[in-house]
């Protein structure tokens, strides 16, 4: 298929950049080939369009070189396809506050421009994530299982879900991460009981089973993931807060290696332990774990919405 199916994916309809619109990709030695890939594909469309060859961070977050930062604030269109993330950065939002549409790909490979989530339909997913958002708004209470065995409940009476990661970045100063389409809530504190089976991801990567028992809003019990177990302490009892819950939409995401990838996947329910207040919850502790099971049931008010995995809605 080539990378090319993913490029244009990405400027065409993630950016939908047009004709003569000035646009800058940014890249490190480790994502080159998905940078030439992208440049491509903004020459296609006819922008006028600067590849930025920058040195690799060591670490998310590090701020670009400033004639780059100065040079994103000028754009039409940014694409930070690096391999640490510059989602957080204060030149992404200098050049958001000057207009600029980004797009940021933190540790993309030419696999995933390839085959898998960057290649969907991301229209198709908006449609799909302003259904989901009619169901959920104003909804009480949400139950998960899993064929694996999972069976939790909890409150979510008064919290907002989060509906923009849709990967549709059309109008000025808006901002997305891809790979998109995860809806997102953080259950009420305090309210989520049951068990997990996590199948697909734990903390550091994709684990044997691991079997979660959770009661009055916190993992109780932990058996396996030893490291996952260890992180989650060093937040104190928040740091085992049944902190957020986001359902994968995205039907060409794969479950995988790759977590920004995995967390996508159409059937995939994504489980923050820890801190939430980035999501409307009121859990601060500077700690977080992830957790992904799969083949979900997803019930809203007793009215389901996710049935093994397929969309209902």
């Amino acid at each position: 298929m080539g990378t090319e199916v993913g490029a244009h994916r990405i400027i065409g309809t993630c950016l939908a950049v047009k004709d003569g619109e000035k646009v800058v990709v940014v890249t490190d030695a480790g994502t080159r080939a998905v940078g030439d890939a992208l440049f491509g594909a903004a020459m296609g469309a006819g922008a006028q369009v600067v590849l930025a060859v920058i040195p690799t961070a060591e670490r998310p977050g590090e701020e670009p070189p400033e004639p780059l930062a100065r040079m994103m604030a000028d754009c039409d269109a940014v694409i930070l396809a690096t391999g640490q993330s510059m989602t957080h950065t204060a030149a992404r939002r200098a050049a958001n506050r000057a207009g600029a549409r980004v797009a940021s790909l933190p540790g993309v490979t030419e696999a995933m421009l390839e085959a898998g989530a960057l290649t969907a339909d991301y229209l198709e997913i908006q449609k799909s994530m302003r259904r989901l958002e009619r169901r959920v708004r104003n909804a009480k209470t949400v139950r998960l299982t899993s064929e694996a065995g999972s069976d939790v409940s909890f409150d979510v009476t008064r919290r907002e879900w989060i509906t923009g990661d849709t990967g549709v970045c059309h109008r000025r100063s808006e901002t997305t991460t891809l790979p998109a389409g995860e809806i997102f809530v953080a259950p009420v504190e305090g309210s989520a009981d049951g068990r997990l089976v996590i199948d697909a991801w734990f903390h550091e990567g994709a684990p044997e089973p691991v079997i979660v028992v959770v009661k009055e809003g916190y993992a109780s019990k932990v058996t396996g993931a030893a490291s996952a177990v260890h992180e989650m302490n060093r937040g104190g009892r928040d740091g085992r807060a049944f902190g957020t819950v986001g359902m994968g939409l995205n039907p060409n995401a794969r479950v995988s290696g790759n977590l920004l990838e995995s967390e996508k996947a159409l059937g995939t329910i994504h489980i923050g332990f820890g801190d939430n207040a980035a999501y409307g919850g009121n859990v601060r502790c500077g700690v977080r774990v992830d957790a992904l099971f799969t083949k979900a049931t997803v019930e809203i008010d007793g009215k389901v919405i996710l049935e093994r995995g397929a969309l209902t809605v």
